[in-house]
């Protein structure tokens, strides 16, 4: 195995997985708006909710939900983190395919089709974290990650343009363009699981 792949585990950026130093009562309100977020997400749907109606559900204040928080593409961003944070976890230290031990073109069907997956579970939520602003996709911290992940794994397959091809891959996996195979075109996920994971190979190879 190269060294680009030996060093994976080094070199790929972390999600946060949390906050680190945060006062009791600071956290105590932290859960009980991504738990009131959720809820009313799950139950009105992502855009029929407003930041009043998450303060008002959680009990907190509409200043302090929109200091902690931002807006609502930032509260979107925390309640993902969790569910990133275990597709980081499998990539790094998960059985293979996904994780480490399968040759580059096979770790990287395997992470198209668990981010085909992981989108298409939290497809309003990821949309709305993407959307927010111009360009909002490519200045998360798990755009980072997935890209590096992605070019890594290209490097190791000795593909040319590397870089170029991850973010290829990333751009035809975006909250947008699977909300319009899924809801708009309605494509099973198994089939878009199946064509992305033979593009994936496609671009993994020479």
């Amino acid at each position: 195995m190269n060294d680009a792949v030996a060093s994976h585990r080094r070199d790929l950026p972390l999600l946060s997985g949390g906050v680190p130093q945060e006062r009791a009562d600071a956290a105590r309100n932290r859960m009980k708006v991504l738990a009131a977020a959720e809820r009313l997400f799950d139950t009105l749907g992502v855009a029929a909710v407003s930041m009043d109606d998450v303060a008002a559900a959680a009990g907190v204040g509409k200043g302090t939900l929109y200091r902690r928080f931002g807006d609502k593409s930032g509260l979107a961003a925390a309640l993902l983190d969790e569910r990133e944070s275990e597709l980081q976890t499998a990539i790094l230290s998960g059985p293979p395919p996904l994780g480490p031990g399968a040759p580059p073109a096979d770790r990287l069907a395997a992470f198209a089709a668990a981010y085909l997956a992981y989108v298409d579970a939290h497809l309003d939520l990821v949309t709305l974290s993407q959307t927010a602003s111009a360009g909002a996709r490519l200045r998360t911290g798990s755009h980072r990650l997935w890209q590096h992940h992605c070019a890594i794994l290209l490097t190791a397959a000795g593909v040319p343009d590397p870089q170029i091809r991850a973010d290829t891959l990333l751009a035809a996996l975006t909250a947008e363009q699977v909300r319009h195979w899924r809801r708009d075109e309605n494509r099973s996920l198994p089939d878009l699981t199946a064509a992305v994971v033979a593009i994936s190979r496609r671009l993994a190879t020479v």
